[in-house]
This record gives C-alpha cells, sequence and structure tokens, in this order.
C-alpha cells in the first residue's frame, strides 16, 4: 500500500522532490491528479519520508 506524504502544486517540484529522495533511497510514485502531483512511498517508509522532507523544507 502506498501513501501521499507530499502533494506538489507543479510537475517541475514533484520531480525536484522525486529527485532528491530518490537519492536518499526511497520508492517514489507520482500520480498527477486534479493539476497537482502526489508523491507516494510504501506506507511502511512514510515516517521515514516524512522526515527526510522535513529536512529538505
Amino acid at each position: 500500500m502506498w501513501q501521499v506524504v507530499y502533494i506538489a502544486s507543479n510537475k517541475k517540484e514533484a520531480d525536484s522532490i522525486l529527485k532528491i529522495m530518490e537519492s536518499q533511497g526511497f520508492m517514489l510514485q507520482i500520480k498527477a491528479e486534479a493539476g497537482e502531483y502526489q508523491i507516494k512511498v510504501p506506507a511502511l517508509e512514510a515516517e521515514a519520508a516524512y522526515s527526510c522532507l522535513n529536512k529538505i523544507f
């Protein structure tokens, strides 16, 4: 099961986050929906992904 950890407002932002998170070893999916980009990770990695995102932002 995948969990949304971030919602990007555009493709450029989503690609940037994807690149950073993948370099940290996370598996990610991006789902475009209604002009937003949902960034998802496996549910078991969600807490670690949130922590990584907090350090980035």
